[in-house]
């Protein structure tokens, strides 16, 4: 099957991030940061919680539901040296979270592991109280997979079960460019209010401004919200180092559909779809692509959509609507209520959205597959949109300011 990739310079999409800009803590309260608004090619600027006042009547606000894992274990070895886990996603279970969470006694997870060349064998054991009980935890590289490593790791007391051993001894997984550690505040504030599903290791990031208070003044602006769920990935923040978008390996993430979600979609066919984050946007998009993949004949067991699979000659493009019933009808034939898929959509220049008229996000790196995503939906508007941002003060990146971008059909 023919696939024509865009052929896109990276450096097209570079701008200049000066070093302070990148807001290190988030704002005192959540709702009172900035927000950048663009609507019809014009930029206004105001505090996050009056955004109701800015979203079209028939809105319709599309929120990830996942919550950040406590991802990072820290173990010493006898030497001294400090060795890193960072828990990526579940080796056994199909890459099921909820299941890995609740093993008890041990559990296998693919992990990157920080100063690995200090550890090449052995068993490593670290010792933390919780709750006044002491837990002994135990871990042993299995299988080396390249840039990761699968790793066993088992604890006592056994009726425990990995969650609450993640929580006793886990730190949230901040992102590098914060340039500094986890502390106390980040288990609250690198969390959206909303968050309920464990998987990510990486907060959805837009979500993070949205507090009772503005959840309030969309309700009394009749404005509907509903849930999607996506399991960031640490590929999220993987730079693109290519010169081409054609060179660039895409992340994979985990989708978790639920069996009402695609009939709900259906119903908000005749409004205005507004994702918040890229992690809502590319979800929503890949039950299209799912569909797409179902008309064309898929007959396996997992839906996926492959990195430039919106970019093939398929034989058949089915409207939103009927993509989205052969989801739901997929699901049925499986008799599951709850339907697990992967995704490695990349969103460039010349992708046409299926189920986003606007977006809320926040500011992303230079040359990174998130502005790629923006500049989908703004064309070469995004430079205007970032450089106001630079211009008035705006802090960039995950724990600063936010935008909302939407066009008038």
């Amino acid at each position: 099957m023919k696939v024509n990739i865009p052929d896109i310079s990276i450096e097209a999409y570079n701008y200049h991030l000066p070093e302070d800009r990148i807001a290190r803590y988030p704002e005192k309260t959540r709702d009172e940061s900035k927000l950048l608004v663009y609507r019809n090619e014009e930029l206004t600027n105001d505090l996050f919680y009056r955004l109701s006042g800015y979203l079209p009547p028939d809105a319709v606000l599309l929120f990830n539901d996942t919550k950040v894992i406590r991802a990072r274990l820290f173990f010493h070895k006898e030497t001294g040296a400090r060795i890193e886990l960072f828990c990526l996603e579940p080796a056994a279970h199909h890459g099921d979270y909820q299941l890995a969470f609740t093993q008890r006694g041990s559990v296998s997870w693919k992990c990157i592991v920080g100063n690995s060349k200090k550890w090449k064998s052995g068993v490593l054991v670290r010792q933390v109280e919780s709750n006044g009980a002491l837990i002994e935890v135990r871990a042993e590289r299995m299988e080396n997979l390249g840039n990761e490593s699968v790793v066993k790791l088992s604890w006592q007391p056994e009726e425990l079960s990995f969650s609450e051993v993640m929580e006793a001894m886990g730190e949230i997984p901040l992102p590098l460019y914060l340039k500094r550690n986890a502390e106390q505040s980040d288990r609250d504030r690198y969390q959206t209010v909303y968050a309920r599903n464990k998987g990510s290791v990486a907060a959805p990031t837009a979500g993070l401004h949205f507090t009772p208070r503005v959840f309030e003044s969309l309700r009394q602006s009749k404005i509907p919200i509903d849930y999607v769920t996506l399991h960031v990935s640490a590929g999220t923040f993987k730079p693109v180092s290519a010169s081409t978008i054609e060179g660039h390996e895409m992340h994979h993430e985990q989708i978790v559909l639920h069996r009402e979600l695609p009939d709900r979609l259906i119903t908000y066919l005749d409004k205005q779809i507004i994702p918040v984050g890229t992690t809502s946007i590319r979800t929503l998009e890949s039950i299209y692509w799912f569909g797409v993949r179902l008309a064309n004949g898929y007959a396996g067991d997992e839906l996926f959509v492959d990195q430039w699979g919106p970019y093939r000659e398929w034989d058949r493009k089915p409207p939103v609507k009927e993509a989205l019933e052969m989801v739901g009808n997929f699901m049925d034939k499986k008799k599951t209520e709850i339907l697990t898929g992967e995704t490695r959509l990349m969103i460039v220049p010349g992708y046409e959205f299926k189920l986003v008229d606007g977006m809320i996000t926040n500011f992303h790196l230079p040359k990174s597959t998130l502005l790629l995503l923006i500049a989908a939906y703004l064309g070469d508007d995004w430079k205007k949109a970032y450089q106001y941002a630079l211009d008035n003060d705006f802090r960039f990146l995950s724990y600063g300011d936010s935008c909302f971008f939407y066009n008038d059909k």
